[in-house]
């Protein structure tokens, strides 16, 4: 059988690194799939730039979407990332054209994966983008094909690894949100603009993409409640540590009455979950289903963990594996009912900056009571560095709640507020617990 002729459009750190993994597994790759895996062609901006990789004798392209319809090329790889043109106009190209495509690119998932899916189908063409989400964790083949047999109730995991080793060391080493930011920058986990990261839109492009394969809906991004890590603070992991739990950002979806809920947010969880285990720029996802669960954890960025996932879609191009996009023809998909974060229950951490005056305890104490909320806890600390008459004027109230509704919460913080006993924002984080 001829060799795979591949055209890669986006030489950054992951192309260089495909092209690396590609010729130094090429006899295994040979072995597993019957055909040798090749880069024909590529698409990139800069043709001086030394990226570590033999690119004599490739063809060169500057845009994208002429790669896309070279007909001397078997498959499409798309690195570019962004969720427009060119991505989104080289991937369409190719697809028209009934070549398969392989991307990471979860951003172009999530804004546009039904119409991707829908080309993909009337061309008779294949998308595979296991790469787009956890990088190096195969969840994508699990959720789409070998867990095809199960009711999935849950999918949740670490899916960012910038937040999540920014909450690791912040933990760990008892370092400020600003200067653990500044240390992430620094080494290259974080970008100079780390909105997309820490403030959670990475995380619930991802989600989003884990959703429809779970569930079989449309791929949904706005109906996705995200808050990310932007508001923490030590004071905050030290409190979860003394309470028994550690702080992850958690893309969250899952089965209710009400319909699909999808959440990203910081997360109290118990020490001993698995979860709570995985430290620095690692990813896990957890999947629970009526048959089985399973909690699959590895690395989530860096060249090699990414084209490794790449790498894996290439052999399954090479084997002629396809199939759906999402698992499912796309006009199967259904639109998704959205559960109202206002209807989530569970435990809740609730900091208070308050006034510290005779009544204050008893005020929040009836809020809470009016809706019925019960504490498992409260507890009331001295501001850290405050001495004398300032730590008099301020105290820092932490209420751990027994299950909830968010709304519940939200109400009783409102009153709290509108009572004039609080001096500052309040601090809510949701408590997953066993």
């Amino acid at each position: 059988m001829s060799d795979l002729k591949v055209g890669l459009a986006g030489l950054g750190t992951v192309g260089a690194a495909v092209i690396r993994m590609l010729e130094r597994r090429a006899g295994d790759l040979f072995a597993r799939t019957g055909r040798g895996i090749k880069v024909v062609a590529v698409a990139a901006r800069d043709r001086t730039k030394d990226r570590g990789v033999d690119l004599s004798g490739v063809r060169w392209y500057e845009d994208p979407v002429e790669l896309a319809r070279d007909p001397d090329i078997d498959v499409f790889v798309e690195l570019m990332g962004g969720s427009d043109d060119p991505a989104k106009a080289a991937v369409i190209a190719a697809l028209e054209c009934g070549r398969p495509v392989v991307t990471a690119n979860k951003a172009l998932l999530a804004k546009w994966g039904a119409d991707l899916a829908r080309i993909a189908e009337a061309s008779g063409a294949s998308l595979h983008f296991e790469a787009a989400v956890a990088g190096g964790i195969p969840i994508v083949k699990t959720l789409r094909e070998s867990l095809a047999g199960n009711v999935v109730e849950r999918v949740s995991g670490i899916l960012n690894g910038t937040c999540n080793y920014m909450l690791t060391r912040m933990a760990d080493e008892k370092i400020s949100f600003q200067d653990c930011l500044a240390e992430a920058q620094r080494l290259g986990y974080a970008e100079a603009d780390p909105t997309f990261d820490i403030d959670g839109f990475d995380t619930a492009h991802k989600l989003a993409i884990l959703t429809s394969l779970a569930f079989g809906t449309q791929v949904d991004a706005d109906a996705i409640y995200v808050e990310g890590i932007r508001q923490l603070t030590l004071e905050d992991l030290e409190a979860a540590d003394d309470l028994g739990y550690k702080v992850k950002l958690l893309g969250v979806a899952l089965r209710t009455e009400t319909g699909i809920e999808q959440r990203v947010h910081p997360t109290m969880v118990p020490k001993h979950w698995p979860i709570a285990q995985v430290s620095g720029v690692t990813n896990a996802v957890a999947v629970d289903a009526d048959a089985v669960s399973l909690t699959l954890v590895g690395p989530g960025a860096g060249g090699d963990a990414t084209a490794s996932a790449v790498v894996g879609d290439l052999a399954d191009v090479a084997r002629g594996v396809a199939g759906f996009v999402f698992g499912m023809p796309v006009a199967t998909l259904m639109k998704p009912e959205r559960a109202p974060m206002q209807r989530h229950e569970g435990g809740y951490y609730i900091r208070l900056s308050v006034v510290n005056k005779p009544g204050t305890a008893a005020t929040i104490a009836r809020r809470m009571a009016d809706e019925g909320i019960s504490l498992e806890s409260i507890v009331q600390r001295r501001p850290e560095g405050q001495q004398g008459e300032a730590a008099q004027g301020t105290a820092r109230v932490i209420l751990i709640t027994y299950a909830t509704s968010e709304e519940a919460v939200r109400r009783a913080i409102a009153a709290i507020e509108a009572d004039g006993v609080v001096n500052a924002l309040p601090q809510v984080i949701r408590i997953e617990k066993d």
